[in-house]
């Protein structure tokens, strides 16, 4: 049974907490969020956190984040939303916009190399846990198998963009659902001012992306809006999903390298918060690289804020405006499975994105064969790089063999590699 509410002053340093401690990405966020608040204090009970967490799972974007922003809302309406959901993301904002400036200042140095090899071949073993989890979340019948594997087919060897994967796969779900509503289906109830605080998200979250374009028409700081923006509208399957379209954009518009993909998504892993922090990173050196030698601090900073702006606002538009009508329209059978077939698709998507930084980090060179609609990425096998090897069978065998805490796998990793590169191996 839950406890009384606590007051708003009392919430926020527990939010607070949260944020500093959210490390582990969304399976340890979650935990702690339900042991502060269903465990420990016993504000709201068990079985509204379930429920809570199956609708988050269903929206796109942050579903750790997206979770807090409904606690906070559950127990102080719309203040509380915001500040659980802000509290939920600053300090990891914070660290990866000063790790971001530290990289593109001393990401050359001799000792930055082997830091960031070990943090990418932590990287690697960290998605494949990942894609194994979401799979036995997800994947439960051959139907969803297929379309696993046909979204991973489609995204490594064609160019259709993420985004058609997605619709596609939705489109599947909705043909083979059934028709009517589900029997025994409790609906929620619309709360009052909803299109209101709707339409204040909406213009919050826009506002941004359309001053970038009205002052700096087809800059990079718009593109950017614009790009992450969308992408934060339909990324089902959370950030490693993303990555995968964000990957293809970001080389698109010649704003990161594989490599320093792979560099922005290990150094996401080692701050607290969400994962898709990853986004505020490409932002901050993406706009950096790309920016006048003059200007390029300054558009770094709004890049990165861009990029943080445009990927989590929607969060509060979802939980805020949307939940209670989402909620019972994911339980009608046609919506139910078209978002199931999503998320299946966003297993073979996260499995694309395993190959691709895994060939990305093992081979010093490659090559990308296109023919028509397909696309093949070959690597170069006489270009194997050993050291990489060795430190992500190091990775795999301490995340799946030893099952040691996620950072104390990435310390090992890193450190192994700085030892490696004490000894003189290159």
């Amino acid at each position: 049974m839950a406890r009384p509410a606590p007051t708003f002053a009392q919430a926020l340093p527990v939010w607070l907490k949260v944020g500093v401690l959210g490390f582990g990405g969304p399976a340890g966020q979650i935990a702690l969020l339900h042991r502060e608040v269903v465990e420990t204090r016993g504000w709201i009970d068990d079985d509204d956190f379930t429920r809570a967490l199956s609708f988050c799972m269903l929206l796109p974007g942050p579903e750790a984040q997206q979770l807090a922003t409904w606690l906070g809302w559950r127990l102080h309406g719309v203040r509380g939303g915001l500040a659980a959901g802000l509290l939920f993301v600053l300090p990891g904002l914070a660290v990866i916009l000063g790790l971001s400036a530290l990289y593109v200042t001393h990401g050359r140095s001799a000792w930055a190399g082997p830091v960031l090899l070990g943090l990418k071949a932590a990287v690697v073993a960290l998605v494949v846990q990942a894609l194994l989890r979401i799979a036995g979340r997800t994947v439960k019948d051959r139907v969803s198998a297929a379309v696993a594997i046909g979204a991973f087919a489609l995204m490594a060897f064609t160019l259709l963009p993420f985004p058609l994967v997605i619709l596609a796969a939705g489109t599947v779900g909705w043909l083979l659902g059934g028709k009517g509503q589900a029997a025994g289906v409790p609906v929620a109830p619309m709360r009052p001012g909803g299109v209101r605080v709707a339409l204040v998200c909406l213009a919050a979250w826009l506002a941004p992306i359309c001053l970038a374009w009205a002052i700096a028409p087809g800059s990079t700081l718009a593109w950017m809006g614009l790009t992450f923006g969308g992408l934060a509208a339909i990324s089902f399957g959370g950030a490693y999903a993303a990555l995968a379209y964000l990957g293809q954009a970001a080389a698109g518009f010649g704003w990161l390298s594989a490599s320093q993909m792979l560099d922005g998504l290990g150094l996401a892993e080692t701050t607290p918060g969400p994962l898709v922090l990853v986004f505020v990173f490409v932002g901050f050196v993406g706009a950096f690289q790309t920016a006048p030698p003059d200007s390029a601090w300054l558009l770094a900073v709004l890049g990165g804020l861009m990029a943080a702006w445009t990927t989590f606002a929607p969060s509060f538009l979802w939980i805020f405006a949307g939940g209670p009508w989402i909620e019972r329209w994911g339980r009608q059978p046609r919506p139910g499975k078209a978002l199931a077939m999503v998320s299946a698709a966003a297993v073979g998507v996260i499995g694309q994105l395993a190959l691709w930084f895994t060939i990305h980090l093992l081979f010093r060179s490659g090559r990308t064969a296109e023919a028509g609609a397909l696309r093949l990425l070959v690597p170069d096998l006489a270009a194997v790089n050993p050291g990489a090897l060795g430190l992500v069978i190091l990775a795999l065998g301490l995340t799946f063999a030893m099952r040691i805490p996620m950072l104390a796998m990435i310390a090992v990793t890193v450190g192994v590699a700085v030892l490696l590169r004490v000894i003189g191996f290159n």
